[in-house]
């Protein structure tokens, strides 16, 4: 099950690999292309599993079931 440490795990292994990109991207004149693009990338994909992640963890609107027998609710 998922807890509160999986947003702080994942903030760490992305930032880890920023500075892995920082440090590896290529030599030569893109360079700084290379590595605002990488860590960009990064972050950009961190935010978005961390919406995702933090929407399904603490749903703002509770799922109602409807259409559901008697029998079937009362257990």
């Amino acid at each position: 099950m998922a807890n509160g440490w999986s947003i702080i795990i994942g903030f760490v292994v992305v930032a880890l690999a920023c500075v892995a990109g920082w440090f590896l991207a290529p030599k030569g004149e893109t360079q700084t292309i290379w590595r605002s693009s990488l860590i960009l990338s990064f972050a950009s994909c961190y935010i978005m599993w961390a919406i995702t992640f933090l929407a399904q963890w603490h749903p703002l609107i509770e799922p109602r079931a409807s259409g559901l027998r008697n029998h079937t609710v009362k257990g």
